[in-house]
């Protein structure tokens, strides 16, 4: 799989607008109007919905009422389009939906639909004319602020409002493209063709379109990943999930007008290139090395993976604003497009040394990026098929013959994958017995994932995770937490448990959510993830990436626990474990950044305003520049590096003035431990771990 289209769970039409038209302004856009099959597909998927889906939840006047807000939301999130009399006209409908689509009647969402396109074209041409008129003349002394989160914010009073508050929009995006290192003329030039291209594409919606963001809206109350697909979509969706599509692999989503990147696909060219990152927001693409970048905020998300989608071996060029708030100007990322191979993303292992006082302990490491089968080989019978599993034992066999002390599976960035090799990844390390519970909406609890054989290998054992290990990664983690099996330590993981199934409607297709994953202690996976044992720093804010940052996600809960068997007392061991890591964290130069660049992302989330004074904003820009390279000396001097002598320096270092031309980089793929303080001190964590079970069994031998 090389580009997944996640959908947004803030669906603005921006990102439902269709390709380039040469349509003039002035030609007169169609009203939509839903067709007969739309009509039977809203009776069809309100049915599926209330009686199919694992959240009991009846489609009644209180529901309605929460479509009508989301739905409103869905079209204009940020509250810039629409008025306070469009509003206050349509709360008539509130408690209307419910009995409207059980009948398949469509009229008053697309009344709401098309009067946004009203409002929606005659703003996008005033903002294309204002920028085309030379007497038009932005202020960038005035000291102003622009609220940066308008969700919670009033609409509009009237249009005299709403005129204002789009003259700021337009100063912020001015701002935003000079202080990456556009002059004003040509920053005008580049909004002006971003907003006369929305235009165009907005000319050219069909009912199509109208209805996935009304059904959308009804889906996404009952949970995320809960979706309707249009006959196109449908067919998108096949192509996404065939191993033969070529890209970048990278999991992308829309937030408000932008693309953003939700996670990177393991063994992808966008993750082997390495500067790609997720919460990055792909505002231009090119083609090739000397192609010209295409403006592409607002534009549809199917629209956009075209345009990253390509033939193996090509060339694409990725404009973003980097996630990392102390990179402070846009960057520009050259990616190769290839497929995703298997070997790519097959299990490695390597062996290294920690050192804990006087002790020096042999570990092992293997790194899972996903979990695999090669189901067409199994099923031709080939005795050598690839799996995560028969790899994963042949792996364990060459470290237990070099002897190691102990190993650590690393399932960082590991978004899942098969469930069944999950289960019999943990039959490698456990005896007979469950491994996950799944509840159908039925509240039937079935136990059929097991271990069957004896454990294959038995001496102490840590799983790394962190907040993109999802799905069957917290499966497998869970299921060593709670058989007491080994240490888990990273960050909380993503909280996906949950399990979807695509079924036909007459017109189109629901992907609807139908069970959940629960733990042998009867935890469920959703919502709350894996808690780790011992905690590691994470530049990931689980309010932008995880479940718990979605609308309407199933909630956490548990069941009755499986009965299982317990190997070690972990609880026991973990206050001398925790102390002894919190003394290394705090000696560590690399975990000392890691906590002060955590700090600088928190605080950047936290602002509520920007200013819109070029003078501010060039100084809060120099004081991040700053900071940022302050905080990267002050590790470098603590591991003896030479420090660098000015920003500019520290931003070459990370690519941020590489060469277009030049071919594209690949992160390394081999395991480099020295090179990874995470996995270094996953080491330390499982020395201790070792100690501890050492001087229990001593103690128990004694006694």
């Amino acid at each position: 799989m090389q580009i997944v289209v996640v959908r947004s769970l803030k669906f603005t039409l921006f990102s439902l607008i269709v390709s380039l038209s040469s349509l003039s302004f002035a030609d007169k856009i169609d009203v939509l109007k839903p067709t007969p099959e739309q009509s039977k597909a809203a009776i069809d998927l309100v049915h599926k919905l209330d009686s199919e889906h694992y959240r009991d939840q009846e489609f009644n006047d209180a529901l309605s009422s929460r479509y009508f807000d989301e739905y409103l939301k869905s079209l204009d999130s940020a509250k810039n389009f629409f008025i306070q009399s469009d509003i206050a006209e349509f709360e008539k409908y509130r408690k209307t939906f419910d009995d409207d689509y059980k009948k398949g009647k469509l009229d008053s969402s697309f009344v709401i639909f098309n009067r946004f396109n009203e409002r929606m074209i005659d703003r996008l041409e005033k903002v294309v004319k204002t920028l085309d008129d030379p007497k038009t003349k932005f202020d960038f002394d005035e000291e102003e602020s622009i609220v940066l989160d308008r969700e919670k914010a009033p609409w509009p009073a009237n249009q005299a409002e709403a005129d204002k508050l789009w003259q700021q929009y337009l100063k912020s995006n001015l701002l935003n493209s000079m202080l990456s290192g556009k002059k004003l003329d040509e920053s005008k030039t580049t909004l002006r063709k971003r907003y006369a291209n929305q235009l165009r594409r907005l000319k050219q919606q069909t009912s199509e379109e109208a209805f996935s963001v009304m059904m959308n809206s009804l889906t996404m109350l009952y949970d995320p990943h809960t979706n309707y697909l249009s006959p196109e979509n449908a067919e998108n969706f096949d192509i996404s999930m065939s191993l033969e599509l070529q890209g970048i692999g990278a999991v992308l989503q829309s937030d408000e007008d932008y693309t953003k990147v939700s996670s990177l696909v393991v063994g992808g060219p966008a993750q082997k290139q390495g500067q790609l990152k997720p919460n990055d927001k792909i505002i231009s693409i090119a083609q090739g090395t000397d192609g010209e970048f295409v403006d592409v905020v607002g534009w549809r998300l199917d629209e956009v993976v075209k345009l990253i989608r390509g033939p193996k071996g090509t060339i694409v060029r990725l404009e973003v604003i980097p996630s990392d708030p102390t990179v402070t100007v846009n960057k520009n990322i050259t990616i190769k497009r290839e497929t995703v191979k298997l070997e790519d993303q097959a299990a490695k292992k390597a062996v290294f040394e920690v050192k804990n006082g006087d002790k020096t302990f042999k570990l092992g490491v293997i790194d899972i990026p996903t979990f695999y089968m090669n189901f067409e080989a199994y099923q031709k019978g080939d005795p050598n098929y690839k799996s995560t599993t028969r790899d994963v034992f042949n792996l364990l066999n060459e470290l237990n013959k070099e002897k190691v002390d102990g190993i650590i599976i690393d399932l960082r960035d590991n978004g899942g994958g098969s469930l069944p090799e999950a289960a019999m990844l943990t039959d490698l390390f456990v005896d007979p017995g469950p491994v996950v519970q799944i509840r159908q909406s039925d509240d039937t609890i079935s136990r059929n994932y097991r271990a069957y054989q004896p454990a294959v290998y038995r001496a102490p054992v840590a799983v790394l995770i962190n907040r993109l290990s999802a799905s069957a990664s917290e499966i497998f983690a869970g299921a060593i937490q709670d058989y007491g099996r080994g240490i888990i330590i990273g960050s909380t993981t993503f909280g996906k448990g949950s399990v979807q199934n695509l079924v036909e409607l007459k017109h189109g297709r629901l992907k609807i959510t139908e069970a959940k994953f629960y733990r042998i202690s009867g935890d469920s996976t959703q919502h709350r993830g894996v808690i780790p044992d011992v905690q590691l720093p994470s530049l990931l804010d689980p309010d932008d990436i995880g479940e718990s940052s979605y609308d309407n996600a199933l909630p956490w809960d548990r069941i009755h626990p499986a009965p299982h068997q317990n190997y070690y007392d972990i609880s026991k061991y973990l206050p001398t474990i925790e102390t002894d890591h919190q003394e290394r964290m705090a000696k560590d130069p690399d975990f000392v950044f890691l906590n002060k660049q955590s700090e600088m992302f928190k605080e950047a989330a936290a602002k509520k305003t920007v200013s819109l004074r070029l003078a501010t904003r060039q100084k809060e820009q120099k004081q991040m520049e700053k900071r940022a390279l302050d905080i990267e000396n002050q590790k470098r001097i603590a591991k003896g590096e030479k420090p660098y002598g000015d920003y500019a320096a520290l931003k070459t270092a990370n690519g941020g003035d590489e060469d277009e031309d030049a071919p594209p980089k690949e992160a390394d793929k081999e395991i480099n431990p020295k090179e990874d303080p995470y996995l270094m001190e996953a080491g330390h964590v499982l020395a201790d771990f070792i100690d501890q079970i050492k001087a229990s069994e001593k103690k128990v031998a004694k006694q």
